[in-house]
């Protein structure tokens, strides 16, 4: 019987972190597709109209839309967790959005990603909008160390 328990704890745990990755994903998606548009609008006001298939071209080749793949990436990485085998455990999942968090900061002095997130927050009242829902998901889950 107390295997029994254990295994429906660790489904529990599986259940709840990756409850808590999916909300994560489904942020991260957000703020990736207002700021690809943000950048699509950009690049059109230079280059003229781009339909869905130029744009993935864009996204994937120019060097306007590199900053983006970041994200894609974190996406991806999510999304392989979720199709393993193996459960989502409440570590795995407080290591990603302790990695969000430190990827999500806006800041004249970061990164080029962290850069340009911060120039994207200045321009586009609808990243301001995700960047504060991002924000509320990050308080409402503890963070990974006192100082974070």
């Amino acid at each position: 019987m107390d295997s029994a328990n254990s295994n429906l704890h660790a489904s529990d745990n599986d259940s709840s972190a990756r409850g808590r990755l999916i909300a994560l994903r489904l942020a991260l998606l957000r703020v990736h597709k207002t700021l690809l548009e943000m950048e699509r609008r950009t690049y059109e006001r230079e280059h003229g109209y781009v339909n869905a298939g130029e744009l993935f071209r864009l996204v994937v080749d120019h060097a306007q839309f590199a900053w983006l793949h970041n994200i894609s990436e974190f996406v991806v990485r999510i999304d392989e967790s979720l199709a393993a085998k193996e459960p989502i455990t409440p570590e795995y999942t407080s290591v990603a959005f302790s990695l969000a968090r430190k990827m999500f900061v806006p800041t004249e002095s970061g990164d080029v990603f962290q850069k340009k997130y911060f120039d994207a927050i200045q321009q586009d009242p609808a990243v301001v909008i995700e960047h504060a829902e991002l924000a509320r998901l990050f308080n409402n889950e503890p963070s990974d160390s006192p100082g974070t």
